[in-house]
């Protein structure tokens, strides 16, 4: 990636990678299926996408940043190569901040209720509802839900309307998603804490 500053400020050049956008908003043309293919993936591939996006947020998390307008058009999934790529990641501010407008950019779908009040914390609390609708989002499918109920119990979690009933940083979230995605008998279970 490369920056070249412009007079409307700095605009950000991405490297091109293959893959489809897994946002039927933002796809142009007859090709619209991304999503939908990915949805209809084995469930440990879609999993593994699924730990990437989890995975670039704990950075994020460590660097003391707060996500801003991530939504399934950030999400460029390679079909050929099964790899999950970020793209198109307008913002991420230092946290946490007062909301000094009526809301934050972004799509409706994914936002936290706190991200449409003037004067509201915007925190990881907010990052975690964020990841909670992708998960959600990306697991979900037209036949239903893919994943156990362990997992859709995190998901719930992740996304309540209060921040304090969330999970309260994006590790935690993370290390819950992990412990209810893990197969009986496999390590993580055995170590989880109830």
């Amino acid at each position: 990636m490369r920056t070249v500053h412009g007079p409307a400020g700095p605009t950000l050049v991405y490297p091109w990678y293959d893959g489809d956008l897994l946002n039927h908003a933002t796809v142009h043309g007859a090709d619209r299926s991304g999503l939908t293919r990915f949805q209809q993936l084995p469930l440990p591939q879609v999993e593994e996408a699924l730990d990437a996006i989890l995975d670039a947020h704990l950075a994020v998390s460590a660097a003391g940043l707060v996500a801003v307008g991530l939504y399934d058009g950030c999400f460029l999934y390679d079909f050929s190569a099964g790899r999950m790529r970020l793209i198109d990641l307008d913002e991420y501010r230092p946290g946490p901040f007062l909301l000094d407008a009526e809301r934050l950019p972004g799509s409706r779908r994914y936002m936290a209720p706190e991200e449409f009040v003037r004067g509201a914390v915007i925190d990881e609390r907010t990052t975690v509802h964020l990841l909670g609708r992708t998960l959600h989002h990306l697991l979900d499918s037209p036949e239903g839900w893919r994943g156990n109920d362990d997992q859709r119990r995190v998901v719930d979690r992740a996304t309540r309307a209060a921040p304090a009933a969330r999970y309260s940083d994006v590790p935690a979230l993370v290390g819950a998603w992990r412990r209810a995605g893990c197969r009986p008998g496999c390590p993580c279970r055995r170590s989880a804490t109830p």
